[in-house]
């Protein structure tokens, strides 16, 4: 077994100044852990483009390698749960933050952050997916438990075009839900209508300037991926008994509201955290997108990359370019 091998690393060249390449390194230079994974698929996440970019709220010390989610074989394992072979996917918790993360061709972490490969899944597939799909996924469950059904009305979804409002797009929409997706790319409007979208919401319209403490009730749920104005307008509109999910702060963290949606209408707001999400969670959710969220479109929503491509979607991603998934290829 060759013990080098590629991997993307950031580097603090001076104080708050970070570069980013793609840097040959030994199996010795891995953390400990239990488990040792030939990476052969990663991907793209918002928060993995803060960690290549230096942001401290993400990643605190430097060289630093991103990358929150992995896919690939066990080569080496001290836990008695995994066996050299076994197909598994490495997501969340610190991987990809202060531990050494997906965007290598190796990686060496804690048993407990590994599970297997859920059957009917590809090493590549599950990579489309990845965080982005297992927080859309988390999202569309908590709205069905709350419980928000098809019939009660539209489930509006906010940064539509991004991974986490795409795969959530296409995962209401074939659980028979009526889809208004929020966007502010009126270019893309054939891409969600080919997710399953019915309505396109543009990004000015979804978020009300007048202050009105109450707005009139559209949506029966919302999934809400950028935080801020938006989320604030979307729980407003929401109809008396709904639900709102939240997971993403892209456009702000503050939340300008008041109480009335929650005292007058009995809306819900549910966060979503993927991160820490126990593993008693995780795998039943991850078998939902292995079986009855699998995407018939996989591909629409996918682009797939190498390392040496990889630079340049972390800058589109930081500027709000990126469409759907992408996919890092750690074998091209």
């Amino acid at each position: 077994m060759s013990t080098t091998f590629q991997a993307m690393v950031v580097t603090e060249t001076t104080p708050g100044i970070f570069q980013r390449g793609i840097v040959t390194k030994n199996l010795n230079d891995l953390p400990p852990g239990e488990v040792l994974i030939r990476v052969r698929y990663s991907s793209l996440n918002y928060k993995d483009a803060l960690s290549a970019s230096g942001n401290r709220g993400v990643t605190r010390r430097f060289p630093h390698t991103p990358g929150i989610d992995a896919a690939g074989e066990v080569l080496e394992s001290s836990s008695p749960d995994f066996s050299p072979g076994d197909t598994v996917i490495v997501s969340c918790y610190d991987f990809g933050m202060n531990t050494p993360g997906g965007f290598s061709q190796f990686v060496r972490v804690p048993a407990k952050w590994v599970m297997p490969l859920p059957a009917g899944l590809t090493l590549r597939e599950s990579m489309i997916y990845g965080t982005a799909g297992f927080t859309a996924a988390q999202s569309v469950d908590r709205l069905q438990r709350h419980p928000v059904l098809p019939e009660q009305g539209k489930i509006l979804v906010t940064g539509a075009t991004g991974g986490v409002g795409s795969m959530a797009v296409a995962m209401l929409a074939l659980s028979g839900f009526s889809v208004a997706a929020a966007t502010g790319k009126p270019d893309q409007e054939q891409f969600l209508r080919n997710l399953g979208a019915q309505h396109i919401v543009s990004r000015e319209s979804s978020i009300d300037h007048s202050n009105r403490m109450l707005l009139k009730g559209k949506w029966a749920g919302v999934i809400d991926t950028v935080g801020g104005e938006m989320l604030a307008t979307a729980i407003k509109s929401t109809r008396y008994g709904g639900a709102v999910t939240c997971c993403g702060n892209v456009a702000s963290p503050d939340l300008p509201l008041n109480v009335y949606p929650f005292i007058l209408r009995g809306i819900s707001l549910i966060g979503i955290d993927s991160a820490e999400c126990p593993m008693a969670l995780r795998i039943p959710i991850w078998q939902k997108i292995a079986t009855i969220w699998k995407l018939p479109h996989l591909e629409r929503v996918t682009t797939e990359i190498s390392l040496k491509e990889l630079d340049h979607h972390i800058e589109n991603i930081l500027q709000g370019k990126q469409r759907g998934r992408v996919v890092l290829n750690l074998d091209a």
